[in-house]
């Protein structure tokens, strides 16, 4: 029978090893968070980038914390007509309408946030929805 015995000496001695110090911190109640979630739309772009500048810089005069503005997906609708009612079948034209869209967010509103957005006058062919989360 053959046993294997290393010496002593040449065992690597066993070390403690120091777990990481984990600091408990107190959990502070958050308190409620209310978001005034504004979705604006328009025909065209250069309006509807205009029209969302215009509402940042509104709600930045009175210091609001702010979240965008985020650009949503371009809604795309598409037709296509026949341009002769009876011989040119072949013969046809296709239109699109695109909606642009974009998303901002206002935290924590103060009413004074309120009352300037709702007096705000904006250009035509822009919708504004106006949601409080």
């Amino acid at each position: 029978m053959i046993i294997n015995e290393m010496p002593t000496s040449t065992l690597k001695k066993e070390s403690k090893v120091k777990k990481p110090s984990v600091k408990k911190t107190k959990v502070k109640k958050e308190e409620p968070v209310s978001k005034l979630r504004i979705r604006v739309m328009a025909y065209e772009y250069k309006v509807l980038d205009l029209s969302v500048k215009q509402i940042i810089d509104t709600a930045l005069r009175y210091d609001a914390t702010i979240v965008g503005p985020i650009p949503l997906p371009t809604e795309i609708k598409k037709w296509t007509v026949n341009r002769s009612p009876f011989v040119y079948k072949n013969a046809r034209e296709q239109f699109e309408m695109r909606v642009h869209r974009r998303v901002i967010d206002i935290i924590n509103p103060t009413p004074k946030i309120m009352d300037s957005l709702t007096n705000l006058s904006l250009p035509s062919g822009v919708n504004i929805d106006v949601k409080i989360m």
